[in-house]
């Protein structure tokens, strides 16, 4: 006959799909019970009310239980947490600490900020695919996307829905194995964000504080161009923390990224290195390169601020409609020249982060100067996750 303990041990596999914790170690495993005939059932409580990830929920403890030998039939009922059960699993996961932090996470992660001096140069598609060129490395990562006014990364990594949230805490959504929290979320895209300083700085306090990242090894954070207010209050709540910048060959769009750059020493940042977008077009006819930007720009921008060039990545039109699709080229190309540039650059960027993983890091930031790629696609909708 089966016992309750072998049950037990058999859920403690079971992890709640958002939280990714142990349904028993967050409070979820209410009670268990086993007839002598081997029928189990199995109480469970949901976080929240009407989750539409009940069946997820119930479909991973049937699978758990029902091969257990002496197993005749499995009943998962389930109930909801009370508002007391709620605030102490925040607590819980907040490390015991009910007020909000700086930075919802374990303490061990490597945030990397990606930001331009100026509208165009591609940093969210760089956000993007570094994002998920490091998650397929098997990097535990999120992206957090600052750009209050020009949000692009969730159309570009295909997910729209609203993040669940509970007793201050919000949950991000998931796609391409990158967690995910915008304020693409939580406003119609088409609707402008009219907002000043002290409600920006709000809401990258909201999105750092109140969201759960969980064990995240790198976030990165996609910032708004220009070392206006965002950038200012990121580094308030991030201070010490490195500074990824991607410019465009062109003189302007180097100059304007070497200004970036010589802020984080203002804001108490260091760089990491330059990232060049957009560097060359391969003509699909001879073969040759072409440097429609011009040329030179990001090594120029590497030389003035003193740090390494991480990365020249071409000018392709797939990178663009991988944008547009709501699939990164990291995915929908992976041997793409771009994609082999762009995961070259993310083993630049872990190789360099490597020994500050395990310790409390500010903000690592990309910051760029030329055209952004812009794309979009509704990929799997998350709307309401909760429970």
């Amino acid at each position: 006959m089966v016992t309750e303990e072998q049950v037990r041990e058999a859920l403690r596999s079971v992890h709640d799909p958002e939280i990714n914790r142990p349904i028993e170690e967050i409070g979820m495993l209410k009670g268990i019970q086993v007839s002598p005939e081997g029928a189990v059932r199995v109480d469970v409580l949901l976080t929240v009310p009407g989750c539409p990830l009940k069946d997820e929920i119930n479909r991973r403890v049937t699978d758990a239980v029902a091969p257990l030998e002496g197993v005749t039939r499995v009943d998962v009922v389930l109930g909801e947490m009370s508002a007391e059960q709620r605030e102490g699993l925040v607590t819980s996961l907040r490390g015991g600490r009910p007020e909000a932090q700086a930075f919802f996470t374990d303490g061990q992660t490597s945030v990397i900020a990606v930001a331009s001096g100026k509208g165009g140069v591609g940093k969210s598609s760089v956000t993007a695919n570094l994002a998920v060129a490091l998650a397929a490395e098997g990097h535990r990562v999120g992206i957090l996307d600052a750009d209050v006014w020009g949000f692009s990364i969730p159309r570009m990594m295909g997910i729209s829905g609203r993040p669940v949230a509970f007793n201050q805490m919000i949950l991000p959504l998931e796609s391409h194995g990158v967690k995910i929290i915008s304020m693409g979320f939580f406003v119609p895209e088409e609707t402008p964000v009219i907002w000043r300083g002290p409600m920006l700085h709000k809401a990258v306090q909201q999105f750092l504080g109140d969201v759960y990242w969980g064990d995240l090894d790198y976030l990165l954070a996609d910032l708004p161009p220009g070392t206006g207010d965002v950038s200012i209050s990121m580094a308030s709540f991030l201070p010490g923390a490195n500074m990824l910048v991607v410019t465009t060959p062109q003189e302007a769009a180097r100059k304007v990224a070497e200004r970036a750059g010589k802020m984080a020493g203002q804001a108490r940042l260091k760089v990491l290195g330059v990232v060049e977008n957009m560097s060359y077009f391969v003509c699909p006819s001879c073969n040759e390169r072409h440097h429609i930007f011009g040329e030179g720009g990001g090594q120029e921008a590497a030389d003035t601020l003193d740090v390494p060039l991480l990365g020249q990545v071409p000018l392709m039109a797939s990178l663009r409609e991988g944008g547009d699709s709501g699939t990164p080229i990291m995915v929908s190309d992976p041997d793409s020249p771009a994609s082999v540039e762009l995961r070259r650059v993310a083993g630049e960027i872990a190789r360099l982060s490597k020994s500050k993983v395990g310790k409390p890091l500010g903000l690592t930031v990309a910051a760029g100067a030329a055209p952004t790629g812009n794309g979009g696609h509704a990929g799997h909708d998350h709307a309401g996750h909760s429970h």
